[in-house]
């Protein structure tokens, strides 16, 4: 497996969230659902709060990889069978003849985007946002602010991560 791509679709949320949640897109309605005013945001630590972004990110890229690449289940499926990465074994000798025959199956930026907006960004953080923005008392307008950025930002992971990030 190829992990440079792990390493960059964690840049991603980063990247992301310095355009989307700027004055130019969402910034303001973002301050103003949390009632937040820009002296509020002042005097993070930002080498800490970025560094910790990235290590939270790259965690999040294997579930996205599973999500979005459906030979990893394959691969989860044989991988504890005895006999797994030895050449010439039954079970290899089956991996191996599979992902020759289906491994490019599914395998393009586009599928990988589309799992990961609608599977991950609705299905997934949509929930996870608006169950503690419940418990919060938030609004909605709070909780479609964060469901819209979860939902670009896991289309651009998944979408990496499928094209690029071998099983």
């Amino acid at each position: 497996m190829t992990i440079l791509p792990f390493f960059l679709a964690a840049l991603v949320p980063m990247v992301v969230g310095f355009i989307y949640y700027s004055d130019l897109v969402a910034g303001k309605a973002w301050m103003n659902a949390n009632g937040f005013a820009r002296e509020d945001l002042e005097g993070g630590n930002m080498a800490l709060i970025l560094g910790l972004c990235y290590v939270f990110s790259l965690m999040l890229t294997y579930p996205v990889w599973q999500l979005v690449v459906h030979q990893s289940g394959v691969m989860g499926v044989l991988a504890m069978q005895e006999g797994f990465g030895v050449a010439g074994s039954e079970v290899q000798n089956y991996y191996d003849n599979f992902m020759s025959l289906y491994g490019d199956t599914h395998r393009s930026f586009g599928h990988g985007a589309m799992h990961g907006g609608v599977v991950g960004g609705l299905f997934i953080a949509w929930p996870l946002i608006a169950i503690n923005a419940l418990f919060e008392r938030r609004g909605w307008k709070y909780i479609a602010i964060h469901v819209v950025y979860w939902m670009i930002t896991l289309a651009l992971m998944g979408g990496i991560l499928c094209q690029f990030a071998m099983s």
